[in-house]
């Protein structure tokens, strides 16, 4: 995955609160927690997102820089990881905002909050135990880079640059679903390998083929150039990697030893694969069926 280097970031998007004040919060831990990340929309939000691996986050973790100063041009989002945040988080709104113009709807633009361990958001607070989600309360999505370097060392994904990308369209993915009311759908069926919160991920991870389908092709507002280049089938098998290292019997096998499908939230690492590969292979947001 290489941007054109001579793009423009729109840094406006991010919300980057990295080294901010948490406010005498305690500071939690870096590692990715496995109870949180088994949890799926207990308090209305979606806690573990797409997951994915990465690389890690080398200079983009410091809370010395910031995305609005150093994160300008398709060259900054090849070099570093908060940049390429923006890069993912500029295409995926491009493409959805060109998705809901054809269908004669509005597509309300959605930030990314960018934190270090600890932040606040409308659905309460934002910890990097639970790892990425999005907040249907403020319409953000949350994201602590350094989820990227765990999903890799602890959950065993090649991560690369398309998997962090996966990470940020399922996000939006919800956001998508948030606009439309899919999310109304899931009200208390929200465990079990058919419930409705599985049928949401799944069409988030299907929602993010999607975005991979048109993401080198899907013109910027502003240049009318795509902010990516091209998306390799390498980049297709990483975000098809990251998805399946979250699926919810690989998490359970991996933390309890056993696999229990009436506890699941996300759906298994096969049915997460084959949705995200439906939604590329299709490019169409009507292929992404799984509530019938």
């Amino acid at each position: 995955m290489d941007f054109d280097d001579d793009a423009e970031l729109d840094s406006s998007q991010v919300d980057d609160r990295r080294g901010m004040s948490r406010g005498g919060l305690a500071v939690g831990g870096g590692a990715v927690g496995v109870v949180g990340l088994l949890i799926a929309l207990f308090f209305g939000i979606d806690m573990t997102g797409g997951g994915d691996g990465g690389s890690p986050a080398g200079p983009a973790a410091s809370g010395s820089q910031d995305v609005r100063g150093d994160c300008r041009s398709g060259a900054d989002a090849d070099a570093r990881t908060d940049c390429r945040v923006v890069g993912v988080v500029n295409s995926v709104q491009e493409y959805w905002t060109s998705e809901f113009k054809a269908e004669n709807r509005r597509y309300e633009t959605a930030k990314t909050v960018l934190f270090t361990s600890r932040t606040q958001s409308a659905c309460g607070t934002a910890d990097s135990d639970v790892g990425p989600f999005y907040c249907p309360g403020d319409k953000e999505v949350y994201l602590d880079v350094g989820f990227f370097r765990e999903l890799t060392s602890r959950f065993g994904a090649k991560g690369g640059p398309f998997a962090q990308a996966y990470v940020v369209a399922h996000e939006y993915g919800h956001h998508v679903q948030d606009l439309l009311g899919t999310m109304d759908k899931v009200g208390d069926d929200r465990r079990g390998a058919d419930s409705a919160s599985v049928k949401l991920e799944l069409q988030a991870d299907c929602y993010a083929g999607v975005w991979a389908r048109h993401a080198d092709s899907t013109p910027d507002e502003k240049t009318g150039r795509p902010l990516l280049d091209k998306v390799t089938p390498a980049d297709i098998d990483d975000a098809l990697d990251a998805a399946a290292a979250v699926g919810d019997d690989r998490i359970q096998q991996g933390s309890q030893g056993r696999v229990d499908p009436d506890t699941w939230t996300h759906g298994s690492s096969a049915e997460r694969k084959r949705w995200f590969t439906t939604g590329y292979r299709s490019g169409k947001p009507a292929s992404c069926s799984t509530f019938g």
